[in-house]
């Protein structure tokens, strides 16, 4: 009896220590596949071992500027931009990433080639912000924002000083980038 019940309890551990794989691709509120909001930036060899990591420091430890840290494929294609807290800090955790390659993805579908219908249809758009030579969208609910060139936008809207809502923005306009921004750690 005490060996069966060895054998079952042996058997439920090792089923509920069983984790599920993590989606490399998949962008929730605080991953983009295997990076998230904890990732210090000298996890990134680490991480992407199997990509191109591409830095450029020259100069930033006089005037401190922030840099921006590249992640290639092997082939080429750029993937994402990484915008770290501090420069120079190999513990420093990332402020934004600039999602680029439309493998990237929520649950929900959306991703950098997707359209204002996307974010719409499946997220709630928190605020809409207007720049020089774009609008702002919000989605907090993935700590996400995405930005969309005016030229997507009816002409009316270009020189405005109202407020743009949702419903004033096409469904089929394309979003110029998607950001994640993360809190600092």
């Amino acid at each position: 009896m005490k060996n069966l019940i060895f054998i079952l309890i042996t058997i439920s551990l090792s089923l509920t220590s069983c984790g599920t794989e993590i989606n490399p691709n998949l962008i929730t509120k605080s991953n983009i596949g295997l990076l998230n909001d904890s990732t210090q930036v000298k996890d990134l060899k680490t991480l992407f071992a199997k990509d191109s990591i591409v830095t450029y420091t020259a100069g930033d430890e006089f005037i401190g500027n922030i840099n921006d840290i590249h992640i290639y494929k092997k082939g080429g294609q750029k993937q994402l931009t990484l915008t770290p807290w501090q420069a120079l800090d190999s513990t420093a955790t990332f402020k934004t990433i600039r999602i680029i390659d439309p493998t990237f993805k929520t649950a929900k579908g959306l991703h950098a080639n997707s359209t204002f219908k996307d974010i719409k249809n499946n997220y709630n758009v928190s605020s809409i912000d207007k720049t020089l030579r774009s609008i702002i969208v919000t989605v907090n609910d993935i700590n996400a924002f995405f930005t969309i060139s005016k030229d997507e936008l009816p002409a009316q809207l270009w020189f405005s000083d109202t407020k743009i809502e949702a419903i004033q923005i096409p469904d089929h306009s394309k979003l110029s980038s998607f950001f994640m921004q993360w809190p600092e750690k």
